[in-house]
């Protein structure tokens, strides 16, 4: 549950970072930017596995790279739904998923996968 909770507040910090460094990506409250966390973490559960199915060979041909493109349409179907965010194409969505990939990434790497190493 923990994790679950950091992993929010580390989602909510890479789309405010987003929102600062991207063009075209912004919130209009903080409150909007704790609701997109919040609905990203959902859609990355439910929706984004299944677009990582569907884009199987396209990733594989672009070695990877259409995974950018995959969460960029997940951070998008977030901005849809929530009134509040908004993502002006796919350009910022990339960034958007850049930005917010790296921080999860950094932030993984100082709080660890939760597991022991002995």
């Amino acid at each position: 549950m923990l994790r679950a909770i950091l992993q929010f507040f580390v989602t909510a910090a890479g789309l405010w970072l987003a929102a600062q460094v991207v063009p075209g990506v912004a919130f209009t409250a903080t409150s909007s930017l704790l609701w997109a966390a919040f609905l990203l973490g959902i859609v990355n559960a439910l929706v984004r596995p299944i677009l990582v199915f569907l884009t199987f060979p396209l990733t594989v041909v672009t070695l990877g790279l259409f995974l950018l493109v995959v969460n960029a349409a997940t951070i998008g179907l977030v901005a849809v739904l929530l009134g509040g965010f908004v993502v002006d194409g796919l350009w910022a969505g990339i960034g958007a998923a850049i930005i917010t990939g790296v921080v999860s990434w950094a932030a993984g790497a100082f709080i660890g996968d939760g597991k022991r190493r002995e």
